[in-house]
């Protein structure tokens, strides 16, 4: 009778943990440095579903987000900013940060950030210049853009968990031209646009991390369209798995 009591205590424990719903994931979404819609924005990131929340901090003061004492706040970063100042500390605490295991999701702007530190497009894979520049011996001319393309996405691979089930789709958005990928990158989306560098989505590591960058991103029709939506969902899946 004693065993037949504890066991009918134990069970019903059990079942309730195994049907425990795992705890959402938790996004920090950096900006400062340019522009948005604020609104469509984090309208976009509702999206994402109750699997997610998020949290949107600003530079200067999101440099303490990247703290050790910080970072089990989150369990994936997402960039949509292109700030440019930065200390030697502050690099130092922001490249661990992510070499040390924290996911990546690099949206638009955000590869025109740091033009003065050149550790950043290591983490990245990829810059836009604001003005000539050169990597490894080799010169590069300033970086342009164009606003309100209608631009044709091709999908390179469908079967890569961050495009998984993806097609070839439209966005009007801003496109960026002669911007540097680095190599070993994998491409995940081109474009034919004559405004834009051909390669507009790619994957790669830095340290322990995955990393993803989406070109695409610069406002509210590009925010509100379902195909980005998925695809920035994958992305933070996908940088997810190397947690």
């Amino acid at each position: 009778m004693i065993l037949f009591v504890i066991l009918s205590l134990l069970i019903p424990v059990g079942l309730w943990s195994a049907d425990k719903a795992p705890a959402p994931v938790r996004i920090l979404v950096i900006t400062g440095g340019h522009d948005y819609n604020k609104e469509t924005f984090q309208h976009m990131l509702g999206s994402l579903g109750r699997d997610f929340t998020f949290e949107i901090r600003e530079f200067p003061m999101a440099f303490d987000m990247f703290l050790p004492q910080n970072r089990d706040k989150y369990d994936v970063l997402v960039f949509y900013h292109m700030w440019q100042d930065i200390s030697n500390e502050q690099k130092k605490v922001f490249s661990e940060c992510i070499k040390n295991g924290k996911p990546l999701v690099v949206l638009h702007h955000s590869i025109c950030a740091f033009d003065n530190w050149d550790e950043y497009i290591h983490i990245t894979g990829g810059k836009y210049f604001h003005k000539p520049a050169t990597i490894n011996g080799v010169q590069y001319p300033a970086s342009s853009y164009q606003h309100d393309r209608q631009v044709l996405i091709h999908v390179v691979d469908t079967l890569h968990p961050v495009t998984k089930n993806l097609r070839d789709f439209e966005l009007f958005d801003e496109t960026y031209n002669n911007y540097y990928i680095e190599p070993g990158v994998k491409p995940l989306l081109r474009t034919n646009d004559p405004t834009s560098t051909p390669v507009i989505g790619w994957v790669t590591q830095y340290g322990r991390s995955r990393v993803a960058t989406i070109q695409s991103g610069h406002d509210t029709p590009t925010y509100d369209n379902e195909n980005y939506r998925r695809l920035l969902r994958q992305a933070i899946t996908w940088v997810l798995g190397s947690k």
